[in-house]
């Protein structure tokens, strides 16, 4: 009797053994399921990104949008861009944004100036005046007012009273002549902007009065 008792008391403890184990083998597989589509861990990383580029603009580019107004000086308008900074000083007037200048400057000239002229008497000068000055190039090229000497040089600029900074400039320099008058017209910009179109708007929209 005792034998019996023995041997039902073992199997039930092998039954109970058997379910735990059971149970705890489908717990475990449970945990090992992949999460459902659509979870949130699975939405974040699809997602699609709607920011839109940031444009901006080289140090020294003139934008596209800038807007001209008129100039009028004595027999003569030039366009100059809106905003910008004016003052005189030597005869000139610059107008100036950041890095950039308009300068004009009119005088009285007996003759016009010729590529020999300019090569042999204002490059002189500006090498002597512009920090650095190099690559000089006198041409004769065609605006709207007619055909007019351009000067094309580089120098570097005056230095920065606050943060000490010296700019590498491009100068473009159209000298017009009319009844013995000339006016200098000086673009100057960083060399590394890309302000062609900026510049051929303003030369090109000289015009005697």
């Amino acid at each position: 009797m005792a034998a019996h008792v023995q041997t039902s008391a073992m199997v039930v403890l092998a039954l109970v053994a058997a379910v735990t184990a059971g149970c705890s083998g489908s717990g475990s597989t449970a945990s090992k399921a992949p999460p459902p589509p659509g979870s949130s861990s699975s939405s974040h990383s699809s997602a699609p990104s709607n920011a839109a580029p940031t444009e901006s603009n080289p140090p020294g580019d003139i934008p596209d949008s800038q807007v001209y107004v008129a100039f009028g000086g004595p027999g003569f308008t030039v366009k100059v861009p809106e905003g910008w900074a004016r003052t005189q000083g030597g005869g000139a007037t610059a107008f100036t944004d950041k890095l950039n200048t308009v300068r004009i400057q009119a005088a009285k000239a007996a003759t016009a100036l010729t590529v020999g002229s300019v090569t042999n008497t204002v490059v002189p000068q500006l090498r002597a005046q512009v920090p650095k000055f190099a690559s000089p190039k006198v041409s004769e090229v065609t605006r709207h007012a007619g055909r007019v000497v351009l000067l094309t040089y580089q120098g570097d600029s005056a230095k920065d009273p606050v943060t000490g900074k010296v700019v590498r400039d491009a100068f473009e320099r159209y000298a017009f002549y009319r009844s013995g008058q000339e006016v200098d017209l000086t673009l100057s910009g960083p060399v590394n902007a890309d302000n062609v179109d900026p510049w051929r708007i303003i030369s090109d929209s000289f015009v005697w009065r």
